[in-house]
């Protein structure tokens, strides 16, 4: 039998395909851009023919239905990364959650979570039956590896991707052709602050470095302020579209690179049309799962590897909190901590944590005398490097705690800075 002929015979439509699923399966989605959406709304549509069905994937772009109150008792939902549309269920016990840091996810559905079944998004088959996991090989790569029911939505809007993305049509056990454009993350308008912190997180970055950059506005921010770079890398688990000016531009040309020179290696894109249509086809991108792109031993063989990320509060120890607010689950843990140790490892590396000083317009400072009671701590004072905000940047790596604390005030935000240094004296009994 040829390829065409295989595909042929493992084509389904959705409702065919979701009667592959059985009562108590545990379910793994991709998530973001790569969403299957067709293939979920079918289980949705058909929830009624389910028990105790448990879909587990990250962050979602739009609506989480596994946690309408109709299909309880049919799905449930887990997630390793909150969004808008979960948080409240997650936080209310509807829904529950999993913290861990993102290159031993696979590892942990592998061999804790154990999914029968996965789905995922693929671009149609090339003349040799490839197709290819698009915009996500992150954690749904390896489930083809030992998940018993493979399920893949084709769909033209795909990106067309390599590395570990390229994957022969026998790897699955149905298609369902369904073309729909994939969600997207547009860029938003950045704000003066957001601008000032980019160019404070620049000053950082040198020639030949290699990069992990996030999304949103600082990251992009950061892309604006890099234009007369020369000869950088980039290593991330994710990206926006901010990256691609810099590497049609030349900027990012990956080689300085120490590790797969020449090319950009992503475990996910996370952005609009453009990026998708960018990355397409595109042999100098490639794509890897996440316990190899994320994890901490292989961002070290980048030298000069400098990761952003981002956060919610730094109380004036250097613990970065980024994941929760209280009790409540904001996101998830993500890379962050992956990257913040991989780049310490990095021969002349560095990592920077970077934020606006304040927010809810200037009401709450995110450098604190104490972090909110039952908030987690994501990256711990001992990974800590660069904090940077609008107001400058504090290396706090080696310092004594009254140094970092005296370096996290100089950056905080002025109509914060007395009560902060009111209560650095206290701790210390000493001016600043």
């Amino acid at each position: 039998m040829n390829w065409q002929e295989e595909y042929k015979s493992k084509l389904m439509t959705a409702n065919e395909a979701v009667k592959l699923i059985k009562d108590g399966d545990k379910i793994v989605t991709s998530f973001g851009c790569g969403e299957p959406r067709g293939i979920e709304r079918a289980m949705f549509e058909n929830y009624a023919d389910f028990k105790d069905v448990e879909i587990i994937n990250m962050l979602l772009l739009g609506d989480t239905p596994w946690i309408k109150d109709e299909v309880r008792g049919h799905f449930s939902y887990h997630s390793f990364f909150a969004s808008h549309s979960n948080r409240k269920a997650i936080s209310g016990g509807i829904a529950d959650f999993t913290t861990c840091h993102f290159y031993e996810i696979p590892s942990v559905l592998k061999n804790v979570i154990k999914p029968r079944v996965t789905v995922m998004s693929v671009c149609p088959p090339d003349e040799d039956g490839y197709v290819s996991l698009g915009t996500n090989a992150d954690y749904i790569e390896s489930t083809l590896s030992y998940c018993e029911v493979k399920i893949a939505q084709v769909n033209k809007f795909v990106p067309r991707t390599f590395g570990k993305a390229r994957k022969h049509i026998s790897a699955f056990d149905c298609f369902v052709e369904c073309d729909e454009p994939l969600p997207e993350v547009p860029s938003p308008a950045l704000t003066d602050v957001e601008r000032q912190i980019g160019a404070n997180c620049a000053s950082l970055i040198h020639d030949g470095d290699c990069l992990q950059l996030g999304i949103g506005g600082i990251p992009n921010a950061i892309c604006e302020q890099l234009k007369n770079k020369k000869d950088l890398g980039l290593h991330s688990e994710m990206v926006g579209d901010g990256v691609v000016d810099l590497i049609e531009s030349g900027v990012i040309n990956n080689s300085k690179k120490t590790l797969h020179p020449g090319k950009t290696v992503l475990g996910f894109a996370f952005g609009t049309r453009r990026l998708f249509d960018f990355i397409d086809n595109n042999p100098d991108i490639e794509m890897y799962p996440i316990e190899y792109v994320n994890h901490p031993m292989i961002i070290a063989l980048n030298n000069n590897m400098v990761s952003v990320n981002s956060c919610i509060q730094v109380d004036l120890m250097g613990q970065v909190v980024s994941d929760t607010i209280g009790i409540d689950q904001f996101s998830g843990v993500g890379g962050q901590v992956d990257f913040v140790r991989g780049a310490t490892m990095s021969r002349g590396g560095r990592s920077i944590i970077a934020m606006p000083s304040t927010a809810r317009g200037n009401t709450i400072s995110k450098i604190v005398t104490k972090i909110t009671d039952h908030s987690a701590v994501t990256t711990t004072r001992n990974d800590v490097n660069y904090i940077v905000t609008e107001y400058g940047i504090a290396q706090l790596k080696g310092k004594t705690m009254k140094d970092r604390a005296r370096e996290l005030i100089k950056i905080a935000h002025p109509n914060f800075r007395e009560e902060l240094t009111e209560a650095f004296e206290r701790r210390f009994s000493e001016k600043l």
